[in-house]
């Protein structure tokens, strides 16, 4: 078997990862640069773990409304998007929910953000992704919404920091960022190998992916944290602001984005027993484990996922 070059380290309470191909092991350190210089970037635009992130610093110029960073405003796009092709299972305004839930600044590690009250007041609402308004770059984010984009961006970093090495190194790249993996340019003989599980003693598939698509996998395994005697974990149901039901210990989907993926994944967590048809419905190659263990596999998975539907090839693996 052929090795690759590779490098992680620790990221955002997981771990990044970028994978060269062996002829390429040269580019590894300037490959681990670009990596980084994305992740820092999109820490700096939207954490909520993050007194002087763009997102927290500016959360009173936003309810009146004002002009923000590019990047800031293409990942408020792309998680308004992906509430848009789920019908809000997968909803980027309940920042202040998770707070409240105790997913909060002390459990990433982080020191304690502050959430105003005029937020706090509204955190039971049902709040509507709806009525954030984005224009360009212009964002207006009504009062009593707080803005969660963590899911979204880091599957969007995967993307733009597979890209970035791409387009700067013109070499073939792996991007892992936890459960989201990304890849662009050329792609090794054979394909990306990915191995995909979630906890030790969950099930093993092996995929072979090929350049220019994704893989993603949410669990409800991981970021579990108690609360008043009630376990709760990052995934939540947007109808009643409360962690899904695990029907699924984790679910992995196959798509031409991390973006993509990470949305599909999300949504079939959220969505329990339906989530099965209608990932059957979209034609991806898709991968449920159940609670007791029991796996279902859709789209031909795992036999030449890079395949799937006649499009061009993807990849994979762990769990977000």
């Amino acid at each position: 078997m052929t090795v690759r070059a590779a490098a992680e380290w620790d990221c955002w309470t997981t771990t990044a990862r970028v994978v060269l191909d062996h002829r390429d092991r040269r580019h590894l350190a300037a490959a681990e640069s670009c990596v980084r210089e994305v992740t820092a970037a999109v820490d700096a635009a939207c954490s909520r773990f993050r007194s002087d992130s763009e997102l927290v610093a500016r959360a009173d110029d936003l309810v009146r409304g004002a002009e923000v960073s590019p990047l800031l405003a293409s990942l408020v796009h792309q998680a308004l998007d992906a509430a848009r092709a789920t019908d809000g299972d997968v909803d980027p305004t309940l920042g202040g929910r998770m707070v409240s839930l105790g997913y909060d600044a002390v459990f990433a590690g982080a020191e304690p953000v502050h959430v105003p009250e005029a937020m706090a007041r509204a955190l039971d609402d049902r709040p509507a992704w709806q009525r954030v308004l984005l224009s360009g770059t212009f964002l207006r984010v009504p009062a009593g919404i707080t803005l969660d984009l963590g899911a979204i961006a880091k599957a969007a970093a995967a993307d733009a920091a597979a890209a970035s090495i791409t387009a700067r190194l013109g070499v073939g790249a792996l991007v892992s960022l936890g459960g989201d993996v990304a890849t662009a340019g050329p792609d090794p003989s054979g394909g990306w190998q990915v191995r995909v599980q979630d906890l030790e003693d969950d099930p093993v598939d092996h995929v072979r992916l090929a350049a220019g698509w994704s893989v993603a996998t949410s669990s409800t395994q991981k970021r579990r944290w108690e609360q008043d005697g009630h376990a709760r974990h990052h995934i939540l149901d947007p109808r009643w602001g409360l962690p899904a039901d695990p029907v699924w210990r984790s679910v992995t989907v196959v798509a031409p984005s991390c973006t993509t993926a990470n949305t599909m994944t999300t949504a079939a967590i959220v969505r329990g027993h339906g989530a099965v048809e209608a990932l059957r419905r979209s034609g991806r190659a898709a991968r449920l484990v159940a609670a007791d263990g029991s796996v279902v596999r859709l789209g031909r998975w795992p036999v030449d996922v890079a395949g799937v539907v006649g499009e061009t090839p993807p990849r994979v693996r762990d769990s977000a």
